[in-house]
């Protein structure tokens, strides 16, 4: 369900909109987004108009199958002993 809009809302100071709330989240239903500010604006829109225009997120899991690097040769060692010396190996308390 996508709601149409034949004009742009109303712009409104954030004095108006903090006085007249109410009035904004009908407007914004009937005559379409309402805006609140001038130099920072902020947008009031009904719910179903936001969920409408926002793209789902995939679970994180579903993401890293989506991504996964593909044609690449991952070449994985054998051994997995390690070849550089490790310090403090012999456990001896000094």
């Amino acid at each position: 369900m996508s709601i149409q809009y034949d004009k742009p809302g109303r712009v409104w100071t954030v004095a108006e909109a903090k006085a007249r709330l109410s009035e904004i989240l009908r407007l914004s239903v009937d005559e379409g987004p309402q805006r609140i500010g001038v130099r920072k604006s902020y947008v009031v829109v009904p719910e179903q108009v936001w969920k409408d225009q926002s793209t789902p997120r995939k679970p994180l899991g579903q993401w890293l199958i989506d991504n996964m690097p593909h044609g690449t040769n991952l070449v994985i060692p054998s051994d997995r002993t390690s070849r550089r010396e490790i310090p403090f190996a012999d456990g001896g308390a000094g």
